[in-house]
């Protein structure tokens, strides 16, 4: 990234806004290289640079991306004054510039990818991308075999075009649960599909998007980073 501003360098770690940090330099509070530095101007490089913050090393990261297992009654979202959100459950992080990629519903759980690569996210929501979506869904009612096909081949959800062609796959002996492979993201998709072919979503769980599986380990409210392979599968099929 080469060489940024102590100020902007602490403000991204989450030490506090630029005003903050401005106040706790100036203070002496902060050392590069093993050295008092008290100028907010002083140009820091992230590569090879050692800035502690009380003594305590502030480590840059530029990039970051965790894999989330959403639960219930969280929302998709940045901030929110009255309901807690995605973020609020990422207890150590670092960076306040993070985000979710794409939205799951607040009665909706699984996958979700929180990140500050903003060319990743593009790619991977951008409609042309088509990028494949995997959910769990458990049903009101039995899924005859015309309701799946018609799924398949795309239905009316009061869009100017029918949906996408899908996969759905049945699950049980009662036909009440599915997985169903989309590759669009419109508002409430899944559940407009199956409202389409008369029946009702009662569990919906997102288990796929693109290359990244959800972690089977990770229960709802979990995260944990992104490993090197995931990042680098993410970016070659997106």
């Amino acid at each position: 990234m080469g060489k940024i501003r102590l100020d902007k360098y602490l403000a991204d770690m989450g030490l506090g806004t630029r005003t903050e940090v401005k106040k706790d330099i100036k203070k002496g509070r902060i050392s590069v290289n093993e050295e008092i530095v008290k100028s907010p101007e002083y140009k820091i490089d992230t590569q090879t640079d050692i800035v502690l913050a009380d003594g305590k090393e502030i480590a840059y990261e530029e990039l970051v991306y965790y894999m989330l297992n959403k639960p219930q009654g969280v929302i998709s979202a940045t901030e929110d004054r009255r309901e807690k959100t995605v973020l609020d459950l990422i207890s150590d992080k670092k960076r306040k510039d993070l985000f979710p990629v794409g939205r799951l519903d607040k009665d909706t759980e699984g996958l979700l990818l929180i990140t500050n690569d903003g060319e990743l996210a593009h790619n991977l929501l951008a409609p042309k991308k088509h990028v494949d979506k995997k959910y769990f869904v458990r049903l009101k009612t039995a899924l005859s075999e015309d309701n799946r096909k018609q799924l398949e081949e795309g239905v009316d959800i009061g869009e100017d075009k029918l949906t996408m062609p899908s996969q759905v796959f049945l699950l049980n002996k009662e036909k009440d649960e599915a997985e169903i492979i989309i590759r669009e993201g419109k508002f409430h998709q899944i559940k407009r599909m199956f409202h389409a072919v008369g029946n009702e979503v009662i569990f919906l769980k997102r288990l796929s998007m693109g290359s990244l599986v959800l972690d089977e380990n990770l229960l709802p409210g979990e995260y944990r980073l992104l490993t090197p392979e995931e990042i680098e599968r993410l970016k070659e099929n997106a």
